[in-house]
């Protein structure tokens, strides 16, 4: 069972839990791409047998969130699970938090909080925060493609779609834009909705994963080793080339003929069969970095 299942991940559940779950269930070595706060819920892609492989070729720089921002209280972990640190009723209105959003939509600097699973010195910050200790934090850059104000909610919040790039925090984003209005602000809600190639609108559930025997989940939620890397160019390999690219050996820019640029990154396939990924080299030469086919099943070696 080799692939990929797009868990929607519920909320009050890790993304560890939810990994721990579809490994019980596949029997089959998996890892996750993208952590999820455990009151987040959303996209969760889950690699499952060889597709663990395949993890530095995946393309998350496109996320889409849907979260709430709530005016009146600041916490100290940014969102609702957090002790409250400051309150102030200066509550904007729409027009008002239309006219700063801007400020945040482009490539920005970001602090990012102490509440996080970023590491110093080989400990994760979140374990110095929960005995009160802090450490030296620097900005870091982040770009946020889009922020869409939705509609108003109940106590002061407000729904935004967030299109961003890898490394945002949506919390610390809240928190942001509440400064920037003078109301301190924190996030009451979040829903991961696109990560790479993967969106809620093709998710499975916990519960449906668990009602589902092996080979149902590998006929209806596994998704093929290569669906998520469509944005490498696909090369059928010539049949006399076969053996020579399931071995790992490099194919000349003679043998293979395509027109590449340094670095740029190819889907090998043969008889349809997706073989794995080679990397052009200067000279146009194909080296592969991955050699994802299982030989020994492959029909044609």
């Amino acid at each position: 069972m080799d692939g990929f299942v797009n868990v929607l991940k519920p909320p009050g559940m890790s993304s560890g839990t939810a990994v721990a779950i579809v490994k019980r269930l596949t029997g089959e070595k998996v890892g996750h791409a993208g952590t999820l706060d455990p009151e987040a819920c959303g996209v969760l892609p889950v690699m499952v047998g060889r597709a663990t492989r395949l993890f530095d070729f995946l393309v998350d720089k496109r996320k889409v969130y849907l979260t709430e921002i709530a005016f009146g209280e600041a916490t100290d972990t940014q969102d609702a699970q957090g002790t409250v640190t400051e309150r102030g009723e200066n509550y904007p209105d729409t027009e008002t938090v239309d006219a700063v959003l801007p400020q945040f939509i482009g490539d920005i600097m970001q602090m990012p909080p102490m509440y996080s699973a970023l590491k110093r010195n080989g400990e994760t910050l979140y374990k110095l925060a929960l005995r009160g200790e802090t450490a030296e934090l620097e900005a870091r850059p982040i770009r946020i493609d889009a922020i869409e104000r939705l509609a108003e909610t109940p106590r002061h919040g407000m729904l935004l779609r967030v299109t961003c790039g890898r490394g945002t925090y949506i919390r610390t984003l809240c928190h942001d834009i509440g400064r920037a209005l003078g109301c301190p602000a924190h996030m009451r809600f979040l829903l991961r909705e696109q990560t790479g190639a993967f969106g809620i609108d093709t998710a499975v559930t916990i519960e449906e994963l668990k009602s589902a025997s092996p080979e149902e989940i590998a006929s209806r939620y596994l998704m093929p080793l290569d669906a998520p890397l469509q944005h490498f160019r696909q090369y059928d390999v010539p049949e006399v080339f076969w053996k020579k690219c399931l071995n790992g050996v490099p194919l000349t820019k003679e043998e293979h003929g395509l027109e590449t640029g340094e670095g740029e990154c190819i889907r090998l396939y043969a008889d349809n069969d997706f073989i794995g990924i080679s990397q052009a080299e200067a000279d146009g030469t194909l080296t592969p970095r991955m050699v994802i086919s299982k030989q020994e099943g492959w029909k044609k070696q």
